[in-house]
């Protein structure tokens, strides 16, 4: 397990699995909002292959709605 900050709250999780499965068991539909790791935004079409490391500051965004 490695410790990442996601909005700035500390969770585990699974080297191993992809930034897709890691955005389902956080409560997150990938293909509604947009991550940047570390300050970089990773393109939606490489959540499925993209891997945390230890310390990632993930930065889930979703879209806001208004007018």
């Amino acid at each position: 397990m490695i410790s990442v900050s996601v909005n700035n709250e500390d969770k585990q999780c699974d080297p191993a699995q992809p930034l897709s499965s890691h955005l389902d068991d956080w409560g997150f539909q990938c293909e509604k909002v947009a991550v940047a790791v570390n300050g970089d935004f990773v393109p939606r079409s490489s959540y499925g292959d993209y891997q945390l490391s230890n310390g990632d500051q993930v930065d889930v965004l979703a879209p806001v709605q208004g007018g």
